[in-house]
């Protein structure tokens, strides 16, 4: 509980362990093997960060944490416990908390949604188990994506990117380096994957503000914002890289403050061995700077897990707040943990500290915390507080009733579903169909109006070819007219010239006749008389028509 504006998380004998506020942003775990109490631990630090008015983060894995929304219920072993811590003259009181519910999924909680830009290809990759050449592959889409003003908010959005970029992989290859078809396509099916356990639901708008977690009541109480983690669970490395996505986002979201008066925000990390767990080099150092530049944003970190060396030795260095929970050594490997967790505290030479973790009750926990200076306080055993709301899950109507009454609801309640690069590529496709439409048409019609064009061409071919034959059938038609003409004009003119010649021929003759008797008349006068004179007449006559005839053709 919050007591004289401090975390009072436990007692040790008469004294009261607390963790300063100005301390709280130096981060912390709480380990012990399961039943030993981790998640009361959990609950009682997060009621009372929100009572010093600190908002809080946490995942609620086994769903029992929901119950912080209620006040919790007395009973005689709570009355047991608050006489023996002497609560009751702290000012311990039953009471809810101000909570909002938040689910990946959106059942049971506001939907909590991100974009896949802001999540990254970094972590985008690691959430599709890619290979290192896959990673870069991805990256080289996301950097297209930004060159191109194309927005990549949720999963069909990268996946119409994905399929762009290997239907234009040698016109960008050029530019941004070889991207085997086969590798995207590889990538295609991991989305595929992806999308199938869960991420087409965790991917979207409206995306979290997570400036919206900086919130208080209004009593000032800071709100415990409670992520429903019971099927979330079951798919760790979607967990673990979501809440690695949310350390980064307030990493690069908040400002510096330095060393507050107290944190900004309380993020706890349940099961928090799934971050780690399989992570390569690189991400390990990227969550070990998040971890140890957080602290300068006002943001403390806490870590919850079985055993402290499910954390590695870097981030590990960074957790001043610690409270440790029975451990088990019924291994060799469970022995090594044992005494690796008790040599990360500063020793108390009033007991064993690796013998004490396994003689821990449940709700007992060895516990060290930053003093005023920053150094570690000597390691105590302590019997942790019991928390103040309702132990235990809560009926699935009134976690709805509070989810719709939440302010909250309205912004985050109603998927939207805005302009992006998969509505790029659609009206893209639709515009590429239209255009290869209209050139297909067009070609169509060109080679219409050709074959009209040879059509009309052969028609006037062939009307050229009658005409032709025409003209020659009139010419040979005109020509035989002619000829025929001719001949007739020359039978006609023949005719013409017989008769003139038979004419001349007979007034020649007649008058050759009349001039030879003329002439045989004057011979035969001359010749013998009468007799003579009427044949010298007729011989006259003969001879002239003869001679004439000659000439004139007869």
């Amino acid at each position: 509980m919050f007591y004289e504006g401090k975390i009072w998380a436990g007692k040790s004998g008469d004294e009261k362990l607390c963790i300063l506020p100005k301390m709280a942003n130096r981060h912390g775990i709480i380990a012990g093997a399961t039943g030993t109490g981790k998640t009361i631990t959990l609950k009682v630090l997060a009621e009372s960060f929100s009572d010093g008015g600190v908002p809080v983060f946490l995942a609620d894995v086994k769903g029992d944490l929901a119950g912080m929304c209620r006040p919790g219920a007395d009973s005689e072993d709570m009355q047991k416990r608050i006489e023996k811590f002497g609560l009751a003259e702290a000012g311990f009181s039953y009471h809810s908390y101000p909570t909002c519910f938040w689910d990946i999924f959106g059942e049971k909680g506001l939907p909590l949604r991100t974009t896949v830009t802001e999540m990254g290809p970094t972590l985008l990759a690691r959430l599709m188990d890619l290979t290192e050449t896959q990673t870069d592959i991805l990256s080289v889409v996301f950097k297209i994506a930004d060159d191109e003003g194309l927005l990549l908010i949720d999963i069909k959005d990268l996946r119409s990117m994905l399929n762009y970029v290997a239907e234009n992989n040698k016109e960008y290859s050029a530019e941004y380096g070889n991207m085997p078809k086969q590798s995207i396509n590889s990538i295609l099916r991991n989305l595929v994957a992806l999308e199938e356990q869960g991420g087409e639901q965790f991917f979207g708008e409206p995306a979290l503000d997570i400036r919206d977690w900086f919130r208080t009541d209004y009593n000032g109480k800071g709100i415990i914002n409670i992520l429903d983690s019971e099927s979330l669970i079951n798919n760790p490395m979607l967990y673990s890289t979501f809440m690695l996505w949310m350390l980064s986002e307030l990493f690069e979201t908040l400002p510096e403050v330095g060393d507050a008066a107290r944190p900004k925000m309380v993020f706890f990390f349940d099961e928090a061995h799934l971050l780690f767990d399989g992570a390569p080099k690189a991400l390990l150092q990227k969550i070990e700077q998040v971890v140890k530049l957080v602290r300068s944003k006002g943001v403390g970190v806490y870590f919850i897990t079985q055993s402290p060396r499910d954390i590695p030795d870097g981030v590990l260095s960074q957790l001043g707040n610690k409270i440790q929970h029975a451990l088990h050594a019924y291994t060799p490997s469970d022995q090594k943990a044992v005494k690796a967790a008790a040599d990360s505290f500063r020793v108390n030479p009033d007991f064993d500290t690796k013998e004490m973790l396994t003689q821990l009750g449940i709700g007992e926990a060895l516990v060290s915390f930053l003093q005023e200076d920053g150094s570690p306080s000597v390691v105590q055993v302590a019997k942790i507080l019991p928390p103040q709301s309702q132990m235990g899950p809560i009926e699935d109507g009134d976690r709805q009733s509070e989810i719709q009454n939440n302010n909250l609801f309205v912004k985050y309640g109603t998927y939207v579903d805005r302009d992006s690069a998969y509505e790029f590529f659609q009206r893209k496709m639709k515009q590429d169909a239209q255009a290869e439409a209209e050139a297909r048409q067009k070609a169509e019609q060109e080679k219409a109006e050709a074959e009209q064009q040879k059509l009309a061409a052969k028609e006037a071919e062939r009307q050229a070819r009658e005409e032709a034959r025409a003209a020659e059938k009139a010419a040979r038609e005109a020509a035989r007219e002619a000829e025929k003409k001719a001949k007739e004009e020359a039978r006609e003119k023949a005719a013409t010239d017989r008769a003139r010649k038979n004419a001349v021929s007979s007034v020649a003759k007649s008058a050759a006749g009349t001039i030879g008797r003329e002439v045989g008349n004057e011979l035969g006068k001359k010749v013998g008389g009468t007799f003579g004179k009427k044949l010298g007449g007729n011989l006259g006559a003969s001879i002239g028509r003869g001679i004439l005839g000659t000439l004139f053709g007869r």
